[in-house]
């Protein structure tokens, strides 16, 4: 969701009216396109989170906060980052004769600096991984080095935040892909409604799931309680927690009376876990609710 600059945006923008003439010619929608709008949709919400923020927020603010006054500046960096990927991907979709899909309504829940940097730290986290496992979808090779260009870049501005934070810039070697369901149920937790004439996208949002380290220790070994929604109901059988990562996954047994799981070996940083009926995979069919979002810190 971020370019590092207008000059990277600049072919990429050019670019947007040859890569309009491809389609599949009628029938199935174009995964590309249906990509292009779940795009633009998770762009909608960044930018409108970072216009909001500065708009409420002052340099004073930053500093009273605790932080430089050089955050703020970073900050608009980034918003400029974020109206610069919503007109790109509306020039790509308006060139494919598609209507774009238009921003919605929003609540972050931030109340102050500090509570709207962690969040902010979530939500490029969250994009980091949205781009990369939407990779994997892509048709066209433009659309996909358009994408790598959007995911570098955003992962750096994942660390800057992190690092402003008093987070780990980089807890592990890899980052970790999410489908295009776990990211929407995250993204929809912002979202308060949306204007009817947006066009449909094939996902969903699964329960939501919260996560709340027992303790003050985050590292593998100790316990976090995971709460689904208020009588939410769960199916028979055993339920896991499945700690979504790269190249694998980890796998606990949900405790369902006391809502907790062992943090496993393995993992650092920012972490998804969704309960899932499966203790070897994740996918629609076995996860019951989540993502949920939490950060690992292991022990040193």
């Amino acid at each position: 969701m971020k370019f590092a600059a207008a000059l990277l945006s600049l072919p990429l923008i050019a670019s947007a009216a040859p890569l309009a003439k491809r389609n599949n010619g009628g029938g199935k929608p174009n995964i590309d396109v249906v990509i292009l709008q779940y795009a633009l949709t998770l762009e909608h919400l960044e930018d409108t989170f970072y216009k909001q923020a500065l708009a409420q927020y002052s340099e004073s603010d930053f500093t009273s906060a605790g932080f430089d006054s050089s955050v703020r500046e970073r900050i608009q960096m980034i918003s400029s980052d974020e109206a610069t990927h919503v007109s790109f991907l509306q020039t790509a979709l308006s060139g494919l004769g598609e209507t774009p899909t238009a921003a919605c309504e929003y609540n972050f829940g931030y109340t102050d600096v500090k509570s709207f940097l962690a969040t902010s730290s979530i939500l490029e986290g969250v994009g980091v991984s949205a781009y990369l496992g939407a990779a994997a979808a892509i048709t066209s090779g433009d659309y996909l080095t358009a994408a790598g260009a959007i995911l570098t870049v955003e992962s750096r501005h994942s660390a800057y935040i992190r690092n402003t934070i008093g987070q780990s810039p980089f807890p592990a070697p890899f980052d970790i892909p999410l489908d295009f369901n776990e990211v929407y149920s995250l993204a929809s937790l912002f979202i308060t409604s949306c204007p009817d004439s947006n066009p449909t996208l094939p996902v969903k949002a699964f329960p939501a799931l919260t996560a709340a380290v027992q303790g003050s220790s985050s590292a593998p070994g100790g316990m976090v309680t995971l709460t689904p929604p208020q009588g939410f109901e769960f199916p028979s059988g055993p339920i896991y927690a499945a700690f979504i990562g790269f190249p694998t996954n980890a796998y606990g047994a949900y405790n369902t009376e006391t809502k907790t799981v062992t943090i496993p070996e393995g993992f650092s940083g920012q972490t998804y876990v969704v309960l899932s009926t499966s203790d070897s995979s994740v996918s629609d069919d076995t996860t019951i609710a989540g993502p949920a979002v939490f950060e690992i810190t292991p022990s040193m």
